[in-house]
């Protein structure tokens, strides 16, 4: 993976955590290519919408 993927992802990562604590490191695990699968699994147990969950990603 890109180091400014992973960075970025890293950083991310730790402020969804901190706002949805329900979430688990496994959850949001980035893996090349899986960006959509993960998006989808995090949308379903969160109860938001690809688009909703998009939106709180870059907002963060």
């Amino acid at each position: 993976m890109n180091n400014n993927v992973r960075g970025y992802w890293d950083n991310k990562k730790e402020k969804l955590k901190q706002r949805f604590p329900i979430i688990s490191d496994e959850d949001l695990s980035y893996r090349e290519g899986k960006e959509k699968e993960m998006i989808e699994m995090l949308g379903y147990k969160l109860g938001k919408s690809k688009q909703e969950l998009l939106n709180i990603i870059v907002a963060i």
